[in-house]
């Protein structure tokens, strides 16, 4: 499997490419949802840019080292969110689309989770690969070969506390 590294830098103008995409397309929503871990970046810009609500999904289906191990996927108990009630027409955004289980399995979860009806959900990501089982309907790359994606705050996962506060000490 292919690698794919981005910068900060590439990061942040994909996801700008992303919200200018979700303009073009004319469609208005009135509530964005972020799943977490991944798409709470590009769920935050984008609520900031639409002026619209952020709600957050906690999901996991990955573990082990450097979480390239894929398990069932696990929702939070509870959407979180700062509004009274959910939007009834909803962005759900991640980071990537890599087998497509987590957002074909959030969208059913959301309808039956939801005190109000849901009129309608697209999906954004960044990264879409050919492996994925559903096909998101905003997205920025197109990836034939399904390389394993190394995000620019990866590092994090592998840092050590001591380590840290030496460099941030060095500063």
């Amino acid at each position: 499997m292919p690698d794919l590294y981005v910068s900060w830098s590439d990061y942040h103008q994909k996801i700008e490419q992303l919200a200018v995409q979700i303009h073009q397309s004319g469609w208005e929503f009135n509530q964005i949802i972020c799943l977490a871990r991944g798409g709470l970046r590009v769920g935050d810009i984008l609520s900031r840019i639409y002026q619209q609500p952020l709600a957050i999904l906690a999901t996991s289906s990955y573990s082990g080292p450097g979480k390239q191990e894929r398990n069932d996927l696990i929702f939070s108990r509870h959407l979180t969110m700062t509004t009274e009630q959910l939007g009834s027409h909803i962005l759900l955004v991640d980071d990537l689309v890599d087998s497509g289980i987590t957002l074909q399995q959030t969208i059913p979860w959301l309808k039956q989770h939801s005190d109000l009806p849901i009129m309608e959900i697209r999906t954004a990501v960044i990264w879409y690969k050919a492996c994925s089982v559903i096909k998101p309907d905003y997205y920025i790359d197109y990836l034939t070969d399904n390389p394993w994606i190394h995000q620019p705050f990866e590092h994090y996962e592998y840092m050590n506390l001591d380590e840290l506060a030496v460099k941030v000490m060095e500063r």
